[in-house]
């Protein structure tokens, strides 16, 4: 019986971990890094762009902040939701001619 303790410790670690992430995912971000503004609102309510997830309501989108650059990010986000209007990271706005690579 000794032998089962672990087994039995690691199956309940895995359930509590099954139970409790998903309430974890839903938890928006404190502060979000990113903020989007989309030119029509998302069709989803989440969308994984530069390893992190948005969180999407109407037309706005933001999310924590990501490894990848911010240019990527907005690619990448664009291709999920749809053509950006502004993106902000981290209070400072994408320029223009940023923004324009973004939605190409």
């Amino acid at each position: 019986m000794p032998k089962r303790l672990p087994v039995i410790a690691l199956s309940a670690a895995a359930t509590l971990a099954a139970v409790f992430a998903p309430a974890a995912l839903r938890a928006s971000p404190a502060s979000p890094y990113f903020s989007v503004e989309l030119v029509e609102p998302a069709g989803k309510s989440e969308a994984i762009a530069g390893g992190v997830l948005f969180r999407c309501e109407r037309n706005i989108c933001i999310a924590p902040r990501s490894r990848d650059r911010t240019l990527r990010v907005c690619s990448e986000l664009r291709r999920e939701v749809g053509t950006i209007v502004s993106f902000s990271a981290g209070g400072g706005l994408l320029p223009d001619a940023q923004l324009a690579r973004c939605n190409g």
